[in-house]
């Protein structure tokens, strides 16, 4: 069944969040605190291995370090282009409806914990890649696997942020479930050279989101978002980063 993928993250999420709202009673404030820089942490150093590994590769006995002008380019053309938009912004309002909507308005970290929940489970290559295959071929391993990680995430998340981020199942629902409907035509884009290059963006980007649990809201990631078309696109340039 195509679109069983997104079905299944979407479903993993909101189950998620149910499982974190009943377990954030357990928690007292400062205890919340903590598990939110816990969750932080994780989630930095989940991103850095990512980083490394799109960045590092072995030559010889050495291990040489690269890609670091494709990091720059793309981190800044796409950081120009989001904040010309108005991304960040942009979001904000749909949690502001969001939160109105579903009758939460006396909750000032709803849309915190949307946006930050939102950018953790949507930013990747997990997400085009498993959305491509279970579009063409119909397999849904690579979202199920995904739909695993994102579950942990979304329970510890709502434990510490509030019940703002299983709402991040909507982004996630039209996200995949566009990229499927659309998989044909996204699918030859999508190079090996090109996954690698987007990878390596979304690990950064999550790094950030990962800066913004620890230390407070420091860096505008959502207008960050650009910089993974950035990086498709660079796979495609006639020289190599």
């Amino acid at each position: 069944m195509i679109g069983l993928g997104t079905i299944i993250n979407t479903a993993a999420i909101i189950l998620g969040g149910i499982i974190g709202r009943f377990s954030a009673k357990l928690f007292k404030e400062e205890q919340q605190e903590a598990l939110k820089k816990a969750c932080g942490i994780s989630v930095i150093f989940i991103a850095i291995a990512g980083a490394m590994q799109g960045m590092m590769h072995i030559d010889g006995d050495a291990i040489v370090s690269g890609k670091s002008m494709l990091v720059v380019l793309c981190l800044t053309a796409g950081t120009i282009v989001g904040e010309l938009i108005g991304i960040e912004k942009g979001l904000e309002r749909f949690g502001e409806w969001l939160k109105k909507k579903s009758g939460n308005s006396g909750d000032k970290q709803f849309v915190n914990a949307f946006v930050t929940a939102s950018l953790t489970v949507c930013i990747g290559a997990m997400a085009i890649v498993g959305a491509i295959q279970d579009g063409i071929m119909g397999d849904f391993s690579t979202l199920a696997v995904k739909a695993v990680l994102d579950f942990i995430i979304i329970v510890v998340m709502t434990s510490s942020l509030g019940k703002g981020a299983v709402f991040s199942a909507i982004p996630v629902l039209i996200f995949e479930g566009g990229i499927t409907l659309l998989a044909r035509l996204i699918s030859p884009i999508m190079t090996d050279l090109a996954i690698a290059y987007l990878s390596l963006i979304g690990a950064i980007l999550i790094f950030c989101v990962g800066v913004n649990l620890v230390w407070g809201k420091t860096v505008r990631v959502a207008n960050m978002l650009p910089a993974v078309v950035f990086a498709v696109l660079a796979a495609y340039l006639p020289w190599s980063f």
